[in-house]
């Protein structure tokens, strides 16, 4: 039974390995975070995405994933038109004059909040490949509780996460008190769209 503990630690630690990074999913997060708009929706949705993946990974998944690059490559093309577009929208936001503070500006509705969340992470072909084909392949070595602990383990480290970055997100509330901070952080997201789609489009090319 020592073996299903070392399995869960395994994977809880791969799973922050392969999420904790400047990438399109956080930067949104973080972003719902500080407009403190659909929190715990946002973070659960996005937390039950990755779950669902990992699982789908460990039932074996993954290597069928693998092994269809036309399904990759039409993941690859509407994950980057879809961060271009991303990207234009937080670079116009750069360029307004108002002040946006956390709890003034638009009201984003739940179900488009909840929608952009679902489209950054499955138009993210990455997350097919690390989520998907790399926790289920490396969850191929092991076996009955040991395996389901390990995909536990991978689950729950996105659970960890997106929480932690949401919720975790108001610690920053004196920062962005500041318009510029706002422009900051809204063109920092829009340079990470874009070199995102830039790097899956090329990624395309390459193949």
């Amino acid at each position: 039974m020592n073996a299903v503990p070392a399995a869960v630690a395994s994977g809880f630690l791969l799973g922050l390995g392969l999420i904790v990074a400047i990438g399109a999913q956080n930067a949104y997060v973080l972003r719902v975070g500080l407009k403190r708009q659909h929190v715990f929706a946002i973070c659960l949705v996005c937390s039950l995405a990755d779950a669902l993946l990992i699982v789908a990974g460990v039932a074996g998944l993954g290597t069928w994933i693998a092994r269809s690059p036309e399904l990759i490559r039409w993941v690859t093309l509407a994950g980057a038109l879809f961060l271009t577009a991303y990207g234009i929208m937080a670079a116009r936001r750069v360029m307004k004059t108002e002040t946006l503070a956390p709890s003034q500006g638009s009201e984003t509705g739940l179900r488009g909040t909840l929608a952009a969340g679902l489209a950054f992470t499955f138009l993210n072909p990455h997350v097919y490949l690390d989520t998907v084909a790399l926790v289920g392949g490396l969850s191929a070595a092991y076996a009955g509780l040991a395996r389901a602990g390990f995909g536990a383990g991978a689950a729950m480290a996105s659970f960890v996460w997106f929480f932690g970055l949401g919720y975790g997100a108001r610690l920053l509330m004196p920062i962005f008190s500041q318009p510029v901070s706002w422009r900051v952080l809204d063109g920092l997201v829009a340079i990470v769209m874009w070199t995102l789609a830039a790097t899956l489009l090329f990624g395309l090319s390459g193949n």
